[in-house]
């Protein structure tokens, strides 16, 4: 009989599987596993540990008696001998302690109980979140005591060790389960039916009740695709047990199974709705851009922006159809394209990240004039924004991803629109481009593609702004360099944007003109992509990570230059009904910003 561990003894946590290796150790647990390596005395080494882990007699395993000196980890020569206590030995173990506890693999055990299967294989403390989850007395509510998913919720809140009871609720519309727990209150809700269903994030009562109503809105277009068969039998049972967990983890201060840390593709401060599917039977969690939510801060970087395209994109719960690469072709410059109101959108860059934040911002203003009318057509910005092989009107509307993304792209925008620019303009003597590399290698690949060299035409409008026109396609920039790289990438990817083939769904060249929008790379996104980028000295501007950083270095004197001509004074956008409102939402929770011309311009 061996004595009580004192409190605070570690133990493994339950579910953690192990697996001896030839010099080594290999453990698994939730979301985190661990390889030990570099001695044959490991696994021996383990015999030990573990049985002080699971309270055994300390001799009970010793290492000499598999092999290897646990003391030394190395082969132990001669007969063993005991080494409970050997100061290498102590050494060793708390090491390998040290590495498990590093990783969370170990739980102590605080009341001389042993761990429960669950929490004790998530909770830091399980003790607590067992009594947390005991005192919780959950309330199933439905229209229906006896509708068999509340039952399944019920159950698995019971197994889960808390004690649930099932109340009728008329409000509640059938194929709805709202549980309530906890002190203030939590609630979580499911939805189910034969096509799917979802369970939504933790929140207050009243909250989730309004998250029912607007996730079924929002996902009934979307279902339909088992409709006129039964659904498999396990759905419901999926839908219960999800249900129930989410709300015992925010009962007992667990992570959230929809905790952004566990999933890249889901964001902070926004709800992640588990979507369940029956056609195949699949479960997993969306971002819900236009869920309730705090405000984000604006992306600190590319990446982050992108991270937000995609959630504002997402296919069951998004605002916008993201841009995707699809099997288009990268080279010579990166292509994407999606579907908007207008039809569809080709967006060219010089990278595939790039084109897809430069689509991303054009959709979603044309989405923006499709719910708003009021922002559709700037009638003063004529000639502002390409299609594939016309000019078109600008959107009064400025999408970015981040104030400064925004302002720069609607100054930019103002510039191109003002009537001294419209007009052709004449070369400018000194305003030397052709040795840059970024301009001699989008003028060159341009060249390629007409089969002749393309007319550029460059004129400085301020101190640090210079427009360019090549091929038809302008751009603003701060150096004529900047200015023609642009122009000349701008006008490649519309020249690509018109030749796709009918095979990408663009249609008989004959329409496409019609039917394809196109957008170009502008140097306003210049400063998220070089964020947080350490280039080694010998990259030069003949590489694009090395001329994104001059266009971010130099944006600002540009910004304030095209200011002074255009004298654009800017808004935030003000939604004015209930569709404009979630798209507002969306953006806003996403860091994204909207900005709309207010005053004259100069």
């Amino acid at each position: 009989m061996t004595a009580e561990p004192e409190a605070g003894q570690p133990r493994l946590r339950p579910g953690v599987a192990v697996t001896p290796l030839r010099e080594g150790l290999h453990l698994r647990g939730r979301g985190t596993s661990l390889t030990l390596e570099g001695s044959r005395a490991l696994p021996a080494l383990w015999e030990v540990l573990s049985a002080r882990l699971a309270d055994a007699p300390a001799d009970a395993t010793d290492p000499g008696r598999a092999g290897p000196a646990a003391g030394s980890l190395e082969p132990a020569p001669g007969p063993p001998g005991p080494t409970a206590g050997h100061p290498k030995l102590e050494a060793a173990l708390a090491t390998v302690t040290a590495r498990l506890r590093e990783h969370d693999l170990l739980v102590d055990r605080f009341d001389g109980a042993e761990p429960p299967p669950w929490p004790g294989a998530v909770a830091e403390r399980p003790g607590d979140a067992v009594a947390a989850i005991a005192a919780a007395h959950p309330v199933v509510v439905t229209a229906d005591p006896q509708d068999g998913t509340a039952l399944a919720v019920a159950r698995a809140l019971a197994r889960g060790g808390a004690a649930p009871t099932v109340r009728a609720d008329a409000s509640l519309p059938v194929g709805q389960v709202l549980v309530v727990a906890g002190e203030p209150p939590l609630a979580v809700g499911l939805r189910y039916d034969p096509d799917g269903g979802f369970v939504t994030a933790p929140a207050g009562p009243a909250r989730t009740r309004a998250d029912l109503a607007a996730l079924t809105a929002l996902l009934r277009p979307d279902s339909g695709r088992g409709r006129g068969s039964s659904a498999p039998r396990a759905l419901p049972l999926l839908l219960a047990a999800a249900t129930a967990q989410r709300l015992l983890c925010a009962v007992a201060g667990l992570p959230d199974p929809g905790d952004p840390a566990d999933d890249p593709r889901l964001l902070p401060g926004r709800p992640a709705v588990l979507v369940a599917d029956t056609r195949p039977l699949r479960a997993e969690h969306h971002p819900w851009a236009a869920g309730p939510g705090p405000v984000a801060a604006p992306p600190e970087d590319l990446e982050a922006a992108l991270r937000r395209v995609a959630a504002l994109g997402d296919p069951r719960l998004g605002v916008f159809d993201a841009p995707s690469p699809g099997d288009l072709p990268q080279l010579p410059a990166a292509l994407v394209t999606c579907r908007t109101p207008d039809g569809l959108l080709v967006a060219g860059a010089a990278r595939t990240d790039l084109a897809r934040l430069t689509g991303a911002v054009r959709a979603l203003e044309l989405r923006l004039a499709a719910v708003d009318p009021g922002t559709a057509v700037d009638p003063g910005a004529a000639g502002a924004t390409e299609t594939a092989g016309a000019a078109g009107a600008a959107p009064r509307v400025t999408v970015g991803a981040g104030p400064a993304h925004a302002l720069g792209r609607a100054l930019r925008r103002a510039t191109l629109a003002a009537p001294r620019t419209a007009a052709p303009v004449g070369a400018a003597p000194g305003l030397q481009w052709h040795e840059h590399p970024q301009a001699r290698h989008w003028t060159t690949a341009l060249a390629r593609r007409l089969g002749h060299d393309p007319a550029v035409t460059v004129r400085r409008l301020a101190g640090s702004a210079v427009l360019a026109t090549v091929e038809g396609s302008r751009a603003v920039e701060a150096t004529a360099a900047d200015a023609v790289a642009v122009a000349a990438l701008a006008a490649l990817t519309r020249l690509a944007a018109i030749d796709l083939d009918p095979a990408h769904g663009l249609g008989p060249a004959r329409d496409r003109a019609a039917r394809v929008r196109h957008t170009a790379f502008s140097g306003a996104a210049a400063p998220l992509a070089a964020a947080g980028r350490d280039l080694p000295d010998w990259v030069d501007e003949g590489w694009t990570g090395r001329w994104l950083a001059g266009l971010a270095d130099r944006e600002a004197h540009l910004q304030a230059a095209l200011h002074g001509l255009t004298g654009l004074r800017t808004a935030p956008w003000q939604p004015r009904d209930a569709a404009a409102h979630r798209l507002a939402d969306a953006l806003a929770g996403c860091g994204f910003t909207v900005l709309v011309p207010e005053g004259d311009r100069r």
